[in-house]
């Protein structure tokens, strides 16, 4: 990637990817997860693998995914820091857009889920 002349990586991961370093292994959510072919595992090598890379990153920890529309707030939190929640898939994507040309989130782990109990705001038309 360095070498084509990428400026800057947005991975989709998932929450709970670091589960066991902060003591989620035996939540619901890391054990139903992981238990397709140890994809949590397999996600914190690549993570890892990215951030040794020496590319700018973003990389996107969503909650479990939605293909309905947005029924919540956007919650954005920091690495290692939520263990449920859902959001919609249209609201990943914004988020990995906006990665690509915010400067704070320059090499961070985004966390992120709908806060179910907050509607959406809307942005010149957009849903958020």
């Amino acid at each position: 990637a360095k070498a084509a002349g990428v400026k800057r990586v947005v991975m989709i991961s998932s929450i709970l990817t670091n589960g066991r370093n902060w003591g989620q292994e035996k939540s619901p959510g890391f054990v139903i997860t992981n238990a397709f072919g140890n994809v949590l595992d397999e996600k914190i090598i690549a993570e890892n693998y990215l951030r040794a890379s020496g590319l700018d990153y973003t990389i996107v920890r969503p909650g479990g995914l939605k293909a309905a529309a947005p029924t919540g707030n956007l919650k954005i939190s920091g690495e290692d820091t939520l263990n449920s929640g859902e959001i919609s898939r249209d609201l990943v994507a914004d988020v990995c857009v906006a990665s690509l040309t915010d400067a704070k989130a320059s090499n961070k782990v985004l966390e992120i889920i709908e806060d179910e109990g907050v509607p959406p705001k809307v942005f010149n038309g957009l849903v958020m």
